[in-house]
């Protein structure tokens, strides 16, 4: 079972988004283990930590510094903490690590010998730096996008507060690894800046921090962290309540008043077009994720560009751009993935050049044999219209990227009929609203698309990342 899918068994089980930090701290060291040797009392504090909270949280947290700070009884205790840890309950480690040079060992550590299911990376050092964490399947990584300590703001902000440095962390991180593999830590007091990172990344999880300040509204910080399911966001046991005697009632209160907030929050928004603060994620596109990190790594531009008929739009799609990008371009395979396993062929085909990365992949996921009509033919050698071995009489579906005038994928399937094949259907990731779904229909073809260019407009406007004009120019065009 892999890390997010022990995290919601227990957030179900326990009916709780609450995590505890198990940190052997001295300075918060309750009294009443003051008599014992020191790390025999932090263990017995430790250890009552999680007998008192297993069945009412979802996760524990280990913060590795601690550990670490009491030499080499730390880590031994460290092994005995994880060790009292029920197995059924996920485990983050705090690690905040970021040094490159030892990724590769430590993963392969903590992973394979502590058996930790998560961790905690710092950014700054890019996908360099957490590509090693994610080669271990069922794992999980959280990214720090940002903290609630003054001193850091003047980076955090940088280089505006319209376009912050954390927010392009977070855009940035999403193409590192899949929601199932990588997740946001958000130390911050302030829900508009859970509000806004919630709003760039819709399907990912949340780890808050920090967010116990005095007079602070926890209905303010669940409104603006929870995804539309009502989840989706980790809470902490506020520190301080964990040396109290009765800690098992004071987590199941906080659990019931969180769960109260949580029913009258998504209640209030059931009928209501508006998620605080100004940004509905109500009825999100179900590939919102997918569309934002299209639209984050320059695949999906706004402006004024000349089209290859001589057509000017006010934007332009390049999805070239996505063999660069291994997890976006994984999200978009399965998006093909989805409409093609509803459909009978024998073979597919890409039409070259742009889709034939895509078809590539596919094959390979569906097990399929492929092949190609070339764009021009070879005036040496066999001199084929068709790359690949195929049968006469045999169906092919036809995958193209983007779907415009619809002369290239025509010309493509056109290719393959001469050859004695059979073409039924052409799947596309965008279909531009040319009208040429009719014009494919009346000349024998079904047509599917993922996406439409209206459903990404629509999803970029409403998520905030293009602007009033960009989406008039859109609709006036």
């Amino acid at each position: 079972m892999n890390f997010f899918d022990k995290l919601n068994r227990n957030i179900l089980q326990n009916q709780s988004l609450l995590f505890v930090g198990l940190d052997p701290n001295p300075e918060m060291m309750p009294v009443r283990y003051e008599s014992e040797e020191l790390i025999t009392g932090l263990e017995k504090w430790l250890q009552f930590i999680i007998a008192e909270t297993a069945d009412f949280v979802c996760a524990y947290k280990p913060t590795l510094g601690f550990y670490e700070a009491l030499g080499i009884p730390g880590l031994e205790l460290l092994y005995k903490t994880l060790a009292a840890i029920p197995a059924h309950i996920p485990v983050i480690l705090d690690a905040k690590h970021s040094d490159l040079n030892t990724s590769t060992i430590f993963a392969r550590t903590l992973f394979t010998e502590w058996q930790v299911d998560a961790i905690t990376l710092s950014p700054y050092t890019g996908q360099d730096h957490v590509a090693p964490f994610l080669v271990y399947q069922g794992k999980a990584v959280f990214i720090l996008c940002c903290t609630s300590n003054p001193g850091a703001e003047a980076l955090q902000q940088y280089p505006t507060d319209e376009a912050p440095l954390y927010l392009q962390v977070v855009k940035e991180s999403k193409t590192w690894g899949t929601p199932e593999q990588l997740g946001l830590e958000v130390g911050t007091t302030n829900p508009e800046v859970l509000a806004l990172i919630r709003a760039v990344a819709p399907e990912r999880i949340i780890m808050a921090r920090s967010i116990w300040a005095e007079g602070q509204n926890l209905k303010q910080i669940l409104e603006a962290g929870l995804n539309t399911n009502g989840d989706g966001l980790l809470i902490p046991v506020p520190q301080d309540m964990l040396g109290n005697t009765q800690l098992s009632e004071e987590v199941q209160s906080l659990r019931a008043e969180i769960n109260q907030l949580k029913t009258e929050i998504i209640y209030e928004n059931s009928t209501c077009s508006v998620w605080f603060p100004d940004v509905c994620l109500l009825n999100q596109h179900p590939q919102q994720d997918l569309i934002l990190q299209l639209y984050d790594i320059d695949c999906i531009m706004f402006g004024s560009f000349v089209q290859a008929s001589g057509a000017i739009f006010p934007y332009y799609i390049d999805l070239r751009k996505i063999i660069s990008n291994p997890q976006v371009f994984n999200q978009v395979l399965t998006a093909y993935e989805d409409i093609l396993k509803n459909l009978t062929f024998d073979r597919l085909a890409g039409i070259p050049y742009g889709s034939l990365p895509t078809a590539t992949g596919l094959a390979l996921r569906l097990h399929c044999p492929m092949i190609f009509p070339r764009k021009e033919v070879k005036a040496h050698g066999t001199r084929r219209v068709i790359e690949g071995n195929f049968h006469p009489g045999e169906t092919v579906v036809v995958v193209d990227d983007i779907l415009i005038s619809g002369k290239s994928v025509m010309e493509g399937a056109g290719k393959l009929e001469s050859a004695g094949l059979n073409v039924n259907d052409i799947v596309v990731f965008i279909d531009h609203e040319q009208g040429v779904r009719d014009k494919l229909q009346q000349n024998g073809y079904c047509s599917h698309a993922v996406l439409t260019i209206s459903e990404i407009t629509n999803t970029l406007y409403q998520a905030g990342r293009i602007s009033e004009e960009q989406f008039l120019a859109f609709t006036e065009s």
